[in-house]
């Protein structure tokens, strides 16, 4: 029987949620039954961790902008491929991919919502235009795959397409025995960080959604309690600059200290005494799964999928979004009662990455491929 032929794409080939969930599926989905490739705007990391996977990368160049452009391209790919599947992964990709898709006659597509970002848009014109943007591009869908139960009520709510076309997949993470590497002794002086000094960590995109800023906000009441405490942030985005320089007029430079995009960044989340979240929205996200399987006492917010991961006093702390006392007073309460703080890491590390095995994320995703593989065959 002939292989399954899948393309796996996404906008940005940046290291995120996004793009993780995408490569691990890639890799995990079974070699005998599909013929993988994975597809995205340009080279970046995402793409040199493709390599390292023995993923086959396809790239259909600029996704942004006006015009058709990237819909052609992505077309000729599709066409060119042969593709039985097109499996899409957040906005832009699925735009256009989706819009490719009918052009090429693609016979299954596959779309999922790494978190339902447009209903967070300040502009209520353009929130409701994507409402309307994705009940469209859904008749064209086959399954809009959501990453967490809140989503899903979400979808349902705004009626982002038919019922019987949502279909609920749990994010997966696949943690190694033992977890990752840890860094080399000297790493914490190569980073600034004083020995002994407690230390506060998030990894996070810095994006509006990932709430960076209340984490500054925060950040001179940690401090103040804690003096020689560093504060670590591991990720880059487009408010990078402006995070930089509003640190700087604070008086943080040299104390919250930013690591911009790394592919280490797991293996430096062992250096954290606590480990920080404080997004806006989210849909499920991976890095609390990877800070629990390091035993990591977690300080999040109570938005969207968080709670599904962290249960509120036993595997982590959750505080209200956007509020920058409760997040320091959770941060402080922590670095100031460490048998605490150990056994809610201990509980974490139990309980959390059990219940997101990336096994039955990817026997999910199989049985959704075949199921429609065989629905449109059999037309």
């Amino acid at each position: 029987m002939a292989r399954i032929k899948i393309i796996e794409m996404i906008d940005k080939p940046a290291l995120g949620g996004g793009p993780t969930a995408l490569l691990l599926l890639a890799g995990g989905l079974d070699p005998d039954r599909f013929e993988v490739a994975v597809s995205s705007a340009a080279a970046g990391p995402m793409v040199e961790e493709a390599g390292r996977r023995g993923l086959r990368h396809l790239e259909f160049g600029a996704s942004r902008g006006p015009g058709l452009r990237p819909v052609t391209a992505v077309a000729r790919i599709l066409e060119a491929e042969r593709a039985d599947i097109l499996h899409t992964h957040g906005g832009y990709a699925g735009l256009y991919g989706r819009l490719a898709a009918r052009r090429a006659r693609t016979p299954v597509v596959v779309h999922t919502l790494h978190g339902i970002h447009y209903l967070h848009y300040r502009n209520p014109a353009l929130r409701l235009f994507s409402i309307w943007q994705e009940r469209l591009l859904s008749r064209r869908t086959d399954a809009l795959v959501l990453v967490c139960r809140s989503d899903e009520a979400r979808a349902r709510k705004y009626r982002l397409a038919p019922e019987d076309r949502l279909v609920t997949i749990l994010t997966g993470l696949d943690v190694p025995p033992g977890g990752p590497p840890r860094p080399a002794p000297d790493r914490a002086r190569e980073l600034g960080l004083p020995p002994g000094a407690p230390v506060v960590g998030t990894v996070a995109r810095l994006h509006l959604q990932k709430g960076i800023s209340h984490l500054l906000e925060a950040a001179p009441r940690i401090l103040a309690a804690f003096p020689q405490a560093r504060i670590v942030v591991v990720g880059e985005g487009p408010l990078g600059g402006k995070l930089r320089r509003r640190a700087v007029s604070m008086g943080l430079a040299g104390r919250l200290i930013f690591l911009g995009e790394r592919n280490d960044a797991c293996s430096l989340m062992t250096l954290f005494d606590v480990f920080v979240l404080p997004s806006l929205w989210e849909g499920l996200p991976f890095v609390l799964v990877e800070a629990a399987a390091l035993g990591k006492p977690i300080v999040a917010t109570a938005v969207d999928g968080i709670p599904e991961v962290i249960d509120n006093g036993r595997t982590g702390i959750l505080v209200p979004p956007a509020d920058a006392l409760g997040l320091a007073d959770a941060v402080v309460g922590l670095l100031s009662d460490t048998p605490r703080a150990a056994q809610l890491g201990e509980s974490a590390k139990a309980l959390i990455p059990p219940r997101f095995p990336l096994r039955r994320t990817v026997e999910q995703h199989q049985s959704l491929y075949l199921r429609l593989h065989r629905q449109k065959a059999g037309r």
